[in-house]
Protein backbone atom coordinates (compact mmCIF):
# COMPACT_ATOMS: atom_id res chain seq x y z
CA UNK A 1 0.00 0.00 0.00
CA UNK A 2 1.41 3.27 -1.21
CA UNK A 3 0.07 7.05 0.58
CA UNK A 4 1.81 10.01 -0.11
CA UNK A 5 2.53 13.62 1.93
CA UNK A 6 3.19 16.48 0.24
CA UNK A 7 5.61 18.12 1.93
CA UNK A 8 3.06 20.72 3.50
CA UNK A 9 0.83 18.09 4.70
CA UNK A 10 3.56 16.23 6.35
CA UNK A 11 4.18 19.50 8.21
CA UNK A 12 1.16 20.52 9.61
CA UNK A 13 0.77 16.51 10.79
CA UNK A 14 3.99 16.51 12.09
CA UNK A 15 2.79 19.91 13.95
CA UNK A 16 0.07 17.85 15.26
CA UNK A 17 1.88 14.96 16.49
CA UNK A 18 4.39 17.35 18.49
CA UNK A 19 1.72 19.50 19.81
CA UNK A 20 -0.22 16.77 21.36
CA UNK A 21 0.68 15.74 25.23
CA UNK A 22 2.75 13.11 26.76
CA UNK A 23 4.62 12.09 23.32
CA UNK A 24 5.87 8.69 22.80
CA UNK A 25 8.81 7.35 20.67
CA UNK A 26 5.84 5.19 18.67
CA UNK A 27 3.41 7.99 18.05
CA UNK A 28 1.94 8.65 14.54
CA UNK A 29 -0.81 9.73 12.46
CA UNK A 30 -3.50 6.95 11.91
CA UNK A 31 -5.18 7.48 8.79
CA UNK A 32 -8.48 5.81 7.85
CA UNK A 33 -11.58 5.62 6.02
CA UNK A 34 -14.95 5.01 7.87
CA UNK A 35 -18.63 4.76 6.88
CA UNK A 36 -20.37 7.47 6.15
CA UNK A 37 -20.56 11.30 4.56
CA UNK A 38 -22.24 11.90 1.57
CA UNK A 39 -20.93 9.42 -0.88
CA UNK A 40 -20.26 6.56 1.09
CA UNK A 41 -16.97 6.59 2.78
CA UNK A 42 -14.97 9.60 4.60
CA UNK A 43 -11.73 10.26 5.86
CA UNK A 44 -10.32 10.32 8.97
CA UNK A 45 -6.78 11.43 10.47
CA UNK A 46 -6.06 11.26 13.83
CA UNK A 47 -2.99 11.44 16.30
CA UNK A 48 -2.09 8.25 17.60
CA UNK A 49 0.09 6.58 20.36
CA UNK A 50 0.72 3.49 18.99
CA UNK A 51 -0.15 1.27 16.21
CA UNK A 52 -2.68 -1.09 16.16
CA UNK A 53 -1.22 -5.04 16.32
CA UNK A 54 -2.52 -5.38 12.21
CA UNK A 55 -1.93 -1.87 10.76
CA UNK A 56 0.29 -1.49 8.34
CA UNK A 57 3.35 1.14 9.18
CA UNK A 58 4.61 3.55 6.63
CA UNK A 59 7.24 6.32 7.69
CA UNK A 60 6.67 9.45 5.65
CA UNK A 61 9.94 11.40 6.41
CA UNK A 62 10.17 11.53 10.67
CA UNK A 63 6.57 10.83 10.53
CA UNK A 64 4.69 7.30 11.19
CA UNK A 65 1.65 6.78 9.78
CA UNK A 66 -0.45 3.94 10.82
CA UNK A 67 -3.73 2.40 8.26
CA UNK A 68 -5.73 -0.59 8.92
CA UNK A 69 -6.10 -3.31 6.50
CA UNK A 70 -9.71 -2.41 6.03
CA UNK A 71 -8.58 0.76 5.02
CA UNK A 72 -5.56 0.35 3.22
CA UNK A 73 -6.75 -1.10 -0.09
CA UNK A 74 -9.55 2.29 0.03
CA UNK A 75 -6.47 4.30 0.75
CA UNK A 76 -3.89 2.57 -2.14
CA UNK A 77 -2.13 5.41 -3.94
CA UNK A 78 -3.92 7.98 -2.19
CA UNK A 79 -2.25 12.16 -1.76
CA UNK A 80 -2.40 13.79 1.03
CA UNK A 81 -1.91 17.48 0.57
CA UNK A 82 -2.79 20.56 3.09
CA UNK A 83 -4.36 23.52 1.55
CA UNK A 84 -4.42 27.17 3.44
CA UNK A 85 -6.12 30.12 1.20
CA UNK A 86 -8.73 32.45 1.96
CA UNK A 87 -11.80 30.23 0.97
CA UNK A 88 -10.61 27.07 2.43
CA UNK A 89 -8.27 25.20 4.44
CA UNK A 90 -7.54 21.55 5.62
CA UNK A 91 -6.39 17.98 4.06
CA UNK A 92 -6.87 17.41 0.36
CA UNK A 93 -7.44 13.82 -0.62
CA UNK A 94 -6.57 12.75 -4.46
CA UNK A 95 -7.32 9.46 -4.29
CA UNK A 96 -6.98 7.08 -7.51
CA UNK A 97 -9.74 4.50 -6.10
CA UNK A 98 -12.79 7.05 -5.91
CA UNK A 99 -14.60 7.65 -8.87
CA UNK A 100 -16.78 10.21 -7.08
CA UNK A 101 -16.51 12.87 -4.16
CA UNK A 102 -18.56 15.25 -2.36
CA UNK A 103 -18.38 18.83 -2.65
CA UNK A 104 -16.25 19.35 0.67
CA UNK A 105 -13.51 16.38 -0.49
CA UNK A 106 -13.49 14.80 2.59
CA UNK A 107 -16.20 11.95 0.76
CA UNK A 108 -15.68 9.28 -1.68
CA UNK A 109 -17.43 6.25 -3.09
CA UNK A 110 -15.77 3.56 -5.12
CA UNK A 111 -16.32 1.53 -8.34
CA UNK A 112 -17.12 -1.46 -6.04
CA UNK A 113 -19.69 -0.25 -4.16
CA UNK A 114 -19.41 0.55 -0.63
CA UNK A 115 -22.19 2.16 2.38
CA UNK A 116 -24.81 4.27 1.31
CA UNK A 117 -24.33 7.92 1.77
CA UNK A 118 -25.92 10.29 3.86
CA UNK A 119 -27.25 13.75 2.79
CA UNK A 120 -24.89 16.95 4.00
CA UNK A 121 -26.45 18.28 6.64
Amino acid sequence: MTVTLTEVAELRLRTFVRATPNPTPTRGIRLAVKDGGCNGYEYDIKVANTPKPNDEITELGTLKVFVDPKSAPLLDGVVVDYIDSLLESGFKFTNPNANGTCGCGKSFQTTAGGPAGMPCA
